[in-house]
């Protein structure tokens, strides 16, 4: 497998005004719900320790929403849904390296979110 060269987390939720506005409101009244989301933010801004465990990261990490994707991550996302941690790689292709599931089992925390990345980015590597 290529070197993973980026890391890629997509959000189940659209960016900008609107897609911000709707997820807060659908996430209060208990309708939508991104494992991401929960791991990177606080109740309104991001989480200090994510920054931190970013930058600690051997490659860089990007934060994307749904509609903000590419297509190659798009095709990468699209068998596996979302939420969604991809690597970007050497050769330009998209690897899942945690998916809805992965993600769901971490219950918002940095530290096993740290964890279970450098996990998967050793199997990728």
């Amino acid at each position: 497998m290529s070197r993973v060269t980026e890391v890629v987390g997509v959000y189940d939720a659209d960016g900008g005004l609107r897609g911000e506005l709707a997820y807060v409101v659908g996430h209060l009244l208990g309708r939508v719900e991104c494992s991401l989301c929960d791991v990177t933010h606080a109740a309104v801004r991001r989480k200090p320790e994510w920054d931190a465990m970013a930058a600690r990261l051997p490659v860089t990490v990007r934060l994307v929403h749904r509609n903000e994707t590419t297509a190659t991550e798009r095709a990468a996302w699209a068998t596996v849904g979302l939420p969604v941690v991809l690597g970007a790689t050497v050769d330009g292709d998209h690897v899942v390296l945690l998916d809805r599931e992965a993600l769901g089992s971490l219950e918002g925390s940095v530290e096993a979110f740290e964890q279970a990345l450098g996990r998967a980015l050793e199997v990728a590597t």
